[in-house]
């Protein structure tokens, strides 16, 4: 690599949690990849694919031909020909040049980040950077979307891929997107996915299906289609899914670093973000929000002085006090800004300083009352929490007889809507009805 794609690719390991490492995983790509370029226009073009170790559904291309996946995206799917429809989508942009614009999009991103993140007055700031920067990556125009779609189904079709993967990868994609709490407001802290910047409309899955049939009617796909999924499955199965525990995970309201030894829990209605700059959570409605970071402050430094140390403005001196939360000395202030009233804590955890920024619309002895518990709930995990943290899997099992949907989505180990979960991990419809024998995807412990 140039030194300065370099500088991009580590861009891109920071923003998506580093390279995802399963020996099952790499070869599954790269053998996708090989059929993929031989049957393109650009057979002389070389790729180098990377796993990235994310949650998010989501993949991209660099001008070099740098291919990204998360395993988001690698887990949500359920056959290599929709893996392909992906992989051959991104192989579209390259082929088409769309990619060399992405450059001038990483920069302006890069300049946006900067920016914002020297503020940090608004809660929302961090959120917005990051979402602005990642979805900088992806970010193509509406008629380079769709002829990157038409180049892809193209490729996949000539390399004997399934046409209509892009069509029921689009669809499940769209199944997917649906499962993220309801925003409103200002504040969206949810990392953006392939579908905010490759948007899955319905008039772009119906172009999908209309290149789709130039290659072949819709059909039952038959005993090669079942084998081509039961072999994809055998190699997702076991794959991380959710966040890694290595860098932190949430379990509903809870948040837990195992690593760096803490877990604190949020308010009621509030749904929690890890993403790499900050933890960062937003209630139902959008008219509450937390940033959770961590500084370095001189042990000479009280905690009380830090917060009024010109970090952020407009801070009540009469509303700082010290403070000690389970043990750990900290200290608390109010402020208010424009539009948000801000509740700020600080913990000293180690050689660490912890750095909440509660925010509400409008601050209530309720709301106050309510970040008080949240910041009462942080402490040190015990070995056993810690010994306990391991990440969420996929799981591939067959469907007995008597198994129903439902039944299924109960064994799964998520609170959060696991029926509609499992529907769209597993590309069902509400009308869809399990067949015994067929294999499915579960999330277990």
């Amino acid at each position: 690599m140039s030194s300065e794609v370099l500088r991009e690719h580590q861009r891109i390991l920071a923003a998506y949690g580093g390279v995802y490492t399963d020996p099952r995983l790499q070869p599954l790509i790269e053998r996708t990849v090989e059929r993929l370029v031989a049957a393109s226009e650009r057979p002389d073009l070389h790729y180098k694919v990377t796993v990235l170790n994310s949650q998010s559904v989501n993949a991209f291309a660099l001008p070099t031909g740098q291919l990204y996946v998360t395993r988001g995206l690698i887990a949500l799917a359920n056959d290599d020909s929709e893996l392909a429809s992906v992989l051959a989508h991104e192989m579209g942009h390259v082929i088409a040049r769309h990619a060399e614009l992405r450059e001038e999009h990483a920069r302006e991103a890069e300049l946006v980040s900067r920016v914002v993140s020297d503020v940090v007055t608004d809660p929302a700031a961090g959120a917005l950077a990051l979402a602005k920067s990642k979805l900088a990556l992806a970010s193509f125009s509406r008629a380079q979307e769709f002829q990157a779609d038409a180049i892809g189904v193209a490729i996949a079709a000539h390399a004997g891929f399934d046409p209509y993967g892009a069509v029921r990868f689009l669809t499940a994609m769209e199944h997917n997107s649906q499962l993220k709490p309801e925003q409103t407001g200002a504040i969206n802290p949810a990392a953006p996915d392939f579908l905010s910047s490759h948007p899955a409309t319905p008039e772009r899955i119906a172009n999908a299906v209309t290149t789709a049939r130039q290659y072949r009617a819709p059909a039952d796909t038959g005993q090669s289609f079942v084998q081509a999924k039961a072999a994809y499955l055998a190699d997702i199965n076991g794959i991380v899914y959710g966040e890694d525990p290595g860098e932190g995970f949430v379990r509903g309201r809870r948040f837990l670093h195992p690593k760096l030894g803490f877990t604190f829990t949020a308010p009621e209605g509030f749904t929690l973000d890890n993403t790499a700059q900050a933890v960062l959570g937003i209630k139902r409605g959008g008219s509450e929000a937390v940033r959770l970071d961590v500084v370095r402050v001189p042990a000479e430094q009280t905690l009380g002085a830090y917060l009024t140390s010109g970090w952020l403005e407009n801070i009540d001196p009469a509303t700082v006090e010290d403070i000690t939360i389970n043990g750990f000395p900290g200290a608390t202030a109010a402020a208010k800004g424009d539009q948000w009233d801000f509740r700020l804590y600080a913990i000293r955890f180690g050689s660490d300083v912890y750095r909440f920024i509660f925010a509400a619309k409008r601050r209530t002895a309720e709301t106050d009352r309510a970040f008080r518990e949240s910041i009462g709930s942080f402490r040190r995990m015990s070995i056993a929490e810690t010994e306990q943290a391991k990440p969420l899997r996929l799981r591939v099992v067959t469907v007995a007889p008597g198994d129903t949907i439902e039944k299924l989505a109960g064994k799964m180990a998520l609170a959060d809507r696991a029926l509609d979960r499992f529907r769209a991990l597993n590309g069902l419809d509400p009308s869809d009805r399990l067949k015994p024998g067929s294999e499915v995807k579960i999330v277990v412990e």
